[in-house]
């Protein structure tokens, strides 16, 4: 049955206005976010499909392709779900701002609610200035670490642009373990021999784990 035909009482956005977002199911609140279904399926049918298929606690770490796989889910709907995703965890980060790295801990405390679903290893470095606040951050890699890839020439580039001179490196592994691979730990030693020579200084090497970390400077 198409939601126009349904009665008042049981349209989502009629149930929202009524009675409040509380109210409504998971499957509604979907509906009212999808807006639309497919010909032979109404909107309330594709986002019961949708939960169904990865359940709402896994729902958000899908990618684009796997969202796009359920029927009435295009590439428009898929970017909706996953931004309310991503708003989600920039409200997190929002509510613990971490501007003055004095720890690892600061460093994982920093990067971990939006690192944690990720499914690939990503690469980031922190640039500080000479009291450690944070000046920017920088994505240098999205991927399996490879040393080829991360030239000291790509990692230092962003440092040495905006004049700092340290800088700490972060990775994450969606393995949910964060102890070092041996090429982690070859990548580290390269990049900070690397970095004396040019006179920029890395203070540690943070691996994002599941609710833990690994540091360079502690371990």
């Amino acid at each position: 049955m198409r939601i126009k035909d349904l009665p008042n009482d049981s349209k989502p956005r009629e149930r929202f206005v009524k009675y409040g977002a509380e109210a409504l199911s998971d499957a509604e609140l979907f509906a009212i976010l999808l807006r639309t279904g497919t010909k032979n399926e109404n909107v309330i049918e594709v986002a019961n499909k949708l939960i169904s298929e990865y359940g709402l606690d896994k729902l958000f770490e899908c990618s684009l392709k796997e969202l796009e796989k359920i029927k009435g889910i295009g590439p428009s709907k898929a970017m909706q779900i996953l931004t309310i995703a991503e708003i989600q965890k920039r409200i997190n980060n929002s509510k613990n701002p971490v501007k003055k790295i004095s720890r690892a801990e600061d460093v994982f405390n920093y990067f971990y609610e939006r690192l944690k679903d990720e499914k690939q290893e990503n690469f980031y470095i922190l640039i500080l200035n000479n009291q450690n606040n944070i000046i920017k951050e920088q994505l240098i890699s999205k991927g399996v670490l490879d040393a080829a890839i991360l030239h000291p020439r790509e990692v230092f580039k962003p440092a040495i642009k905006n004049s700092a001179s340290k800088i700490i490196l972060v990775h994450n592994h969606p393995s949910g373990n964060p102890e070092p691979s041996p090429e982690d730990l070859d990548i580290t030693k390269q990049l900070i021999d690397a970095g004396k020579l040019i006179d920029i200084k890395i203070l540690d090497h943070v691996i994002i784990g599941e609710g833990k970390w690994w540091s360079w400077v502690e371990r």
